[in-house]
């Protein structure tokens, strides 16, 4: 399975795959960091599609056109804020990866590229979330072989190396 990951640093919103993923918060209508980026990238029609949504559940995750983008699709998957770790936030982080996945493989994807979720103004520690991202992924890829290849793509070197190291040690 760990032949189908791969790691870069990059801009996420420039990956030509059949989807990215989307760090969305609940309204699914944009905001910061990597939602914003996307959101401005892909244009106005990606907010009018997602306001025809109706929002999403943390841990979820819906699919949307990827309109300007490169990518075909936009998956947004809602990660939990970080609130000390006891109250579900990493089962809800594994869910919206795994939603990701079952997404993609309802709609025939067979590449996706995903950023850290939850990592930015969430506040997740990275350790911890490269973890669970990484370990749902391989589950995941288990369950959906139709799916070849996974980035994870990360804003900064120093994510792209607790990236590689865990996947490493995995």
């Amino acid at each position: 399975m760990k032949e189908r990951i791969h790691l870069a640093q990059g801009d996420l919103t420039e990956f030509l795959v059949d989807a990215i993923v989307n760090a969305a918060n609940n309204s699914l209508l944009g905001g910061g960091g990597v939602d914003g980026a996307i959101h401005r990238q892909a244009g106005p029609e990606l907010l009018t599609e997602c306001r025809s949504l109706g929002g999403c559940e943390t841990g979820d995750a819906k699919i949307t056109k990827g309109y300007s983008l490169p990518a075909l699709h936009v998956i947004h998957a809602v990660g939990p804020v970080y609130r000390g770790g006891h109250s579900g936030e990493a089962q809800k982080l594994a869910s919206c990866y795994k939603r990701c996945f079952e997404v993609a493989a309802q709609n025939g994807l067979k590449s996706l590229a995903f950023p850290s979720i939850s990592t930015g103004a969430y506040g997740y520690p990275i350790n911890e979330a490269c973890e669970i991202a990484l370990r749902t992924s391989l589950a995941q890829l288990k369950r959906f072989p139709q799916i070849e290849r996974t980035i994870f793509v990360t804003f900064s070197g120093r994510d792209l190396l607790i990236y590689a190291k865990q996947l490493a040690e995995l």
